[in-house]
Order: structure tokens, then sequence, then C-alpha cells
């Protein structure tokens, strides 16, 4: 009971956060849009690369983001196929993105800090990227198909930096080459901004706090496969590698866990804005999963752990 209200407390800045957002978007015309662009163009990369730099790299390191990249593509994926069957407002493409990512960063960060403690948290930083990946590949090129035709979504996919970020981050860290100290502060200072970011642009598209849930059948497919099926695969691997496959340690498993159980991501919603595809409805439903995952998280980890 003490480890949950602890952590209870951790997210209540998170939510305040979102509430600002509401504000400035709702009574100060701040533009959701403009930021969307920002956030995935600038503090996203930036991220990234600041993140792998700073991890301990081994063959088995660097393999777990393709492996949580590999989760999320196959959920999104096979998400999607559900999705077009009962969807047909043209919001089915954003479901790859509500299913196959989550809020692991601005979210999931403070709660691994509470749960791992610092050693733990760069593990669970480089698992994370795993996740962002997807959003800035498969899971983009799946929303962009909604809107694009295969070319030119291909061709929006190659353009996010995200992907070259990590990429040369690995190069430059397995090459013992690390981020110069009189840029470190920079890089500190990108990491806060995407935190606060992240969490007000969810806020900024919330026009009204009535009607959330939007589309009711769009709302059911993107908790069924966030806060079902997710943790489900992640308790499948959990079991299959600690009892067969014996590749990693438990702290892996726990990672890969509690990035399962994370809300819906809000670089949805930028990716959403960006393309112009559903975005309230992908506001609505992101903030519905983070309030959600007030209670879920907690109670989740309380079994797993």
């Amino acid at each position: 009971m003490a480890a949950a209200l602890a952590l209870f407390i951790k997210l209540i800045p998170l939510y305040v956060t979102v509430a600002l957002g509401w504000v400035a978007g709702r009574y100060l015309e701040a533009s959701g849009k403009h930021i969307a662009g920002i956030m995935l163009y600038i503090m996203t990369p930036s991220v990234v690369f600041s993140g792998v730099m700073a991890a301990p790299l081994s063959p088995e390191v660097i393999f777990l983001p393709f492996l949580v990249f590999g989760l999320s593509s196959v959920l999104g994926i096979l998400q999607l196929k559900l999705a077009r069957r009962v969807l047909s407002d043209g919001s089915a493409n954003i479901i790859p993105l509500c299913v196959g990512s989550g809020n692991t960063g601005y979210f999931g960060v403070p709660v691994a800090l509470l749960l791992f403690g610092e050693e733990g948290l760069g593990l669970y930083i480089v698992c994370m990227l795993g996740t962002t990946l997807f959003e800035n590949s498969v899971g983009f090129y799946l929303a962009a198909r909604g809107r694009y035709d295969l070319k030119e979504s291909l061709w929006r996919v190659a353009k996010l930096p995200s992907v070259y970020a990590f990429l040369a981050a690995v190069t430059l860290n397995l090459s013992g080459i690390s981020i110069p100290d009189v840029f470190m502060p920079l890089f500190d200072n990108l990491r806060g901004a995407y935190s606060i970011l992240g969490m007000m642009i969810i806020g900024m598209s919330i026009t009204s706090f009535r009607g959330l849930a939007g589309n009711v059948r769009f709302t059911a497919l993107a908790f069924f496969g966030k806060f079902v099926v997710w943790p489900l695969v992640a308790t499948a691997f959990w079991w299959l590698d600690s009892q067969v496959l014996g590749i990693y340690e438990p702290a892996v498993h726990k990672v890969i866990f509690l990035i399962s159980i994370t809300p819906i991501a809000a670089n949805t919603v930028v990716i959403a804005t960006l393309l112009d595809t559903s975005p309230r409805q992908a506001a609505g439903t992101v903030m519905l999963t983070t309030l959600f995952a007030l209670a879920f998280i907690p109670v989740m980890i309380s079994l797993a752990f």
C-alpha cells in the first residue's frame, strides 16, 4: 500500500501538466500542431540520442530496443486488421500507435525511477527506445497510410530524424565517444522540455472534457489492445525467457512489463495532429488511458512484482 501511494503521488504532476495544457489551448489559443512538429523533429530525436549515448551497450542490451520494436510492430499490425473491420470513420490507422507504443517517456520514466532506481533506469530507457522506434517508423507509416499513398507515406517516414539519431548514438557509443560536457545541460533541458510539452499537448488537443471517448468502438479497441493484449504478450515473454530461453535477467522482464502497462503515448496525439487524422479522438483516448493508468499501474505492479 505504501508503494502504491508513493507511486500515486509521483504521477500527480503529470496530470497537472495535462490540465495546464488544456488551459493553454482553451484560453491562450496555443497551437498544438506547431508544438507537435517541434516534439517529433527536435525533442524526440534529442532524447533518443542522449539516452543511447548514456547507456552501457552490449550485444544483448543493443538487441532490446529491437525486441520491443518487434513486439510493438506485430501488435500494431494485428490490431489494425481488427480495427478496419470495426471502424469506418477513418480512425482505424491510429489504432496501431495506440496499441503498439506507450507513454514510456514522460510518464514511464518517473515510474521506472521509483521502481528500479538510477541503475535500472538506464536499462528501462534502452527498452523504451523500442517503442520510440516503432512510433517513428512502422507506427507513423501505418497512420500515414490512412491519409497518404504508399510512396508519400514511406517518404514521410524517411524524413523522421529519430531513427537516424538512434543509429548515430549507437555508433558513437560503441566507438567510445561521449557527449561533451559543455552540451550536457542542453540535452538535460531538452529532456525536461520533452516531458512538459509532451503532456501539455494532450490537454491542448482536448477542446472539451465532454465526450472524451468519442467513438466508443475506437476507445474500446485502444483500451483492449493497450491494457489487455500488450500486458499478456509481455507476461508470455517473461515466462518464456525465464523458463526456456534464459537470455535475460528478471530486471529486463520487469522493465518490458512496465512498458506494456503504460498508457497510450502522447506522441499518438502528436502524429495524429501532424497528419490531421482524428486528432481529437486520439487526444480523448490518450487522456482516458492516462487517467485509467493512475490506478491500473499500481495494481498491476503490486500483482507482478
